[in-house]
C-alpha cells in the first residue's frame, strides 16, 4: 500500500513538472512572437509617419504651384479641394466590398430615414410577405368581446 502512494506522489510530480515545462515554451513562444509584432507595428508606425511628411510636402507643392498663377487664397483653397477629393475616395476605398454594390448590379432601394433618437446605424428590414398569414392567426376581437364579463387571456 505504501509502495502505490509513493507512486501516486510521483504522478503528481511528474504532472507538476510537465505543466510547468508547457508554461515556460508558451511563455516563451508568445514572447519571440511578441517581439516580432512589436518590431513590425513600429516599422509600420515609422512607415505612416515618413508618408504623412511627404503627403505633406506634396500638398505644399501643389499649393506653392499653384500660387505662380492664382492668388494665394485660391490656391490653399484648391489644394484643400483636392486633398479632401483624394480623402473622400480613399474612405471609399477603405469599405469593405460587400458594403459596395458591384458594377453592373442594381443598386438596393434607399431605406427609409432612421427615427429621430436612434443610435447606431438601423437594423435591415424585413421583407413583408405579399398574403397575410392564415395558420395561427388571432382572429380580430367583436365589440361584444370587449365587455366586463369577457374572459381576459392575452394571445
Amino acid at each position: 500500500m505504501q509502495r502505490l502512494e509513493h507512486l501516486e506522489h510521483l504522478d503528481r510530480h511528474l504532472v507538476d513538472e510537465l505543466a510547468q515545462v508547457a508554461r515556460e515554451t508558451v511563455r516563451d513562444e508568445l514572447r519571440e512572437q511578441a517581439r516580432g509584432q512589436r518590431r513590425r507595428a513600429a516599422l509600420y508606425a515609422a512607415s505612416g509617419a515618413a508618408a504623412l511628411y511627404a503627403g505633406a510636402a506634396v500638398a505644399l507643392a501643389v499649393g506653392l504651384a499653384l500660387a505662380l498663377v492664382l492668388p494665394d487664397w485660391a490656391a490653399a483653397l484648391i489644394t484643400a479641394v483636392i486633398l479632401g477629393a483624394l480623402a473622400y475616395a480613399l474612405r471609399g476605398a477603405a469599405r469593405p466590398a460587400a458594403s459596395r454594390p458591384a458594377a453592373g448590379q442594381p443598386t438596393a432601394p434607399a431605406a427609409p430615414a432612421a427615427p429621430t433618437g436612434h443610435a447606431g446605424p438601423s437594423a435591415p428590414v424585413p421583407p413583408v410577405p405579399s398574403t397575410p398569414p392564415t395558420v395561427g392567426a388571432v382572429p380580430p376581437r367583436r365589440p361584444e368581446d370587449s365587455g366586463p364579463e369577457a374572459p381576459h387571456h392575452r394571445a
